[in-house]
């Protein structure tokens, strides 16, 4: 299956690409101690470890949710054309599949009402344009874009000079700007309601705007994680940090807090990046945590 049904809330799982993205797994977690991975293996090889090469594997995916009569998409994934000198899997990418997955689950780029960004990183907002004629312009025509405005400030290049040479240069210039210029961007802070089902709450640390996406309809909640944990070795180990987070105390410390809701709220988890099922279920276990169940998506 590709879809699930969450109380009210269709959940649709749209896959842009998956494998690695050429940082082994010390390098993506640094602060990871010896015999770690080899240690949570079990959890995390195949689909997010390569034991041969130690490369993490990852998902560039966005999730579609059906709620109250509007089409949501949540983040937009790596994009097309882009200059992405730092991650060369990444550069001028011209594979065109994106949109072609969007259409096979039926929907097509008009048709979605809202795009969610969780954060403004490079990964996350590939597709919020695409090149035509040589201008960088909406990829989703009809839909308002909901940007956390500390993202949006602290990524703006012309008030942030750390941004160049980054994983996120030239990014806001492409994928940002141009959407905001076109009139389609809403900034919020704090807590934005979506609908009665969906409620977007920051979550600062991986960066200054970084945020979840709660559901909870009837009896079944749900925690569209963004980028809380990119590997599941961080579940048992919430402490670990990526070499991306901006703030680590403040990533350990919302990690820590929002794993532990989804623990006591028995809510499906579904983290930005997770290859394989992409969604499962979190259960306490002594200081950290544990997967209590996968749920397998397939991809479209």
């Amino acid at each position: 299956m590709n879809s699930i049904t969450l109380g009210d809330v269709e959940v649709i799982r749209v896959e842009e690409t998956h494998g690695p993205v050429g940082l082994t797994a010390d390098q993506f977690i640094p602060e990871t101690p010896d015999g770690t991975w080899q240690r949570h293996e079990p959890l995390l090889v195949p689909d997010h470890l390569d034991p041969t090469d130690q490369l993490v594997q990852v998902a560039m995916q966005s999730w579609v949710l059906r709620s109250d009569g509007r089409t949501i998409l949540i983040d937009t994934g790596v994009g097309n054309d882009k200059d992405r000198p730092l991650v060369p899997v990444w550069n001028q990418r011209t594979d065109g599949g994106y949109l072609t997955n969007l259409e096979r689950a039926g929907i097509r780029a008009e048709d979605v009402d809202l795009v969610v960004n969780t954060h403004l990183h490079v990964d996350h907002v590939g597709w919020n344009t695409r090149l035509v004629d040589g201008e960088w312009v909406p990829t989703f025509p009809n839909a308002t874009y909901l940007m956390p405005r500390a993202d949006f400030e602290f990524w703006n290049p012309d008030k942030n000079p750390n941004v160049a040479g980054g994983v996120n240069e030239f990014v806001y210039e492409d994928s940002v700007a141009p959407v905001h210029a076109a009139g389609q961007v809403q900034l919020w802070e704090d807590e934005y309601l979506i609908d009665a089902a969906l409620r977007l709450t920051a979550a600062p640390g991986h960066t200054p705007g970084s945020s979840v996406l709660t559901l909870e309809s009837g009896t079944d909640r749900a925690l569209f994680a963004g980028d809380l944990l990119h590997s599941p070795v961080q579940i048992p180990q919430p402490e670990l940090n990526s070499c991306f987070c901006e703030d680590p105390e403040a990533a350990r410390a919302v990690r820590r807090q929002l794993l532990g809701w989804a623990a006591d709220h028995s809510a499906l988890l579904l983290p930005a990046h997770f290859s394989g099922a992409g969604a499962l279920t979190i259960e306490h276990a002594g200081a950290g945590f544990a997967v209590g169940a996968w749920a397998p998506f397939a991809t479209l």
